[in-house]
């Protein structure tokens, strides 16, 4: 049998072999106990971007398009509503992109509802009102009176050197709340490592808010664009 190779990059005047991009490697060590992919003496790494390419140096990279999307999801009780107290609940989400030229991240769903009524959907930001019935959420660091810190902001996973993804206005505000179903609540503008997201929700009642079990389901809609 004879074996077949290609370029990972190609034109009508040039090819790059990935394998031998740098002083030395291989895509594809392995036998039957192991695999690996190994560099010497390595060039460049890192993203490399402007407003009309993009490029990802380094030996240890794939042709593969990859969306990895992590939610941290299940069944999140808020307690009883109270008109004197807002109701908050945290949860987190990852998003990690590659190949492509960055992501949109979207919150899908209702407000909670119970029996056909659902509570109130804060349509543009506002902060949390405790006896005007809100529904609301950011993906913020915050602190409101008589709950104390919860939220953070997003965070680069290890760190800042290849992770891009950011929440977006008014979203990304401290004490300030909205919910607009299909709302782009997030984004990355290029090609990234992981990003963790912290989504925090709110809800208050007023003294006319019908009583009863109030539940709804969301869900996390990340769009990767070319």
């Amino acid at each position: 049998m004879v074996g077949a190779a290609a370029a990972q990059y190609t034109s009508p005047n040039y090819k790059v072999n990935e394998t031998f991009f740098g002083s030395g490697g291989n895509l594809d060590n392995q036998s039957t106990n192991y695999k690996a992919k190994t560099a010497a003496g390595e060039l460049a790494v890192g993203n490399i971007s402007s407003p009309h390419f993009q490029a990802n140096a380094g030996f240890n990279t794939t042709d593969t398009i990859l969306l990895e999307v992590n939610v941290n999801g299940g069944v999140f009780d808020l307690g009883t509503l109270s008109e004197s107290q807002v109701k908050v609940q945290s949860t987190t989400f990852t998003v990690k992109d590659y190949l492509s030229t960055g992501y949109t991240v979207q919150m899908v769903g209702r407000p909670p509802s119970n029996s056909g009524h659902e509570l109130t959907a804060m349509s543009a930001a506002a902060s949390s009102s405790p006896g005007t019935e809100q529904f609301g959420i950011n993906l913020a660091a915050n602190n409101l009176s008589g709950v104390g810190p919860f939220g953070a902001v997003p965070s680069q996973v290890p760190d800042a050197t290849f992770g891009f993804g950011y929440a977006v206005s008014p979203y990304d505000t401290s004490n300030l709340f909205k919910f607009v179903e299909g709302d782009t609540i997030a984004r990355s503008d290029k090609s990234t490592g992981t990003t963790s997201y912290t989504l925090s929700f709110i809800e208050n009642m007023s003294r006319v808010t019908p009583g009863g079990s109030y539940g709804t389901s969301l869900f996390t809609r990340v769009i990767p664009t070319f």
